[in-house]
Order: C-alpha cells, then sequence, then structure tokens
C-alpha cells in the first residue's frame, strides 16, 4: 500500500515534514515497512487552510496535523492495511 504526503511549500509551512516523522515511526513500531510504501509528492493542488495532504491508496485526505495524526493512523491508515492485506 502507497502513502503519499505533499511536500509542497503549503503542505511544508504547515507540518509535512513532522507528518512523514510520525508516518516513518508508526510504519516502524508496527512493523509495517513491507507493507507501506511512503512518498512524497509536491503539491497535488488539494491545499487545506490547515494541515497537510496525504494520500492513502486510492483516497486522498487534506487538513491532517501533528495533533490529528493519531487518530489517523487508528481510524484510517490501519484499516486501510487491514484491507490490503486480505485482498
Amino acid at each position: 500500500m502507497f502513502i503519499e504526503v505533499c511536500v509542497g511549500s503549503s503542505c511544508h509551512l504547515k507540518g509535512a515534514p513532522r507528518i512523514v516523522e510520525l508516518l516513518q515511526e508508526k510504519i516502524e513500531k508496527n512493523n509495517l515497512g513491507d507493507e507501506i510504501v511512503l512518498t512524497g509528492a509536491f503539491c497535488s493542488g488539494r491545499c487545506n487552510r490547515i494541515g497537510v495532504t496525504v494520500t492513502v491508496g486510492d483516497e486522498v485526505f487534506t487538513g491532517i496535523t501533528p495533533e490529528s495524526f493519531s487518530e489517523f493512523w487508528d481510524k484510517t491508515i490501519m484499516p486501510a492495511v487491514q484491507k490490503a492485506k486480505e485482498e
């Protein structure tokens, strides 16, 4: 499964480097290095007033912040990982 974090200038200023760090930490902690490919991309054109744009598989999520990251991981990424394992 691919996770792509926007690292364009707007998302960079809104915390993209921290979101990447948090993703790397969770991927390592949960031994998901074989399940998740983490990539970066320049502007996806879906800028939000707050937070970072993150694509999980084919779904795009906007407004991801370090404060909302844990919920995003638990409610979005982990179910997507489980679904990918079942396919």
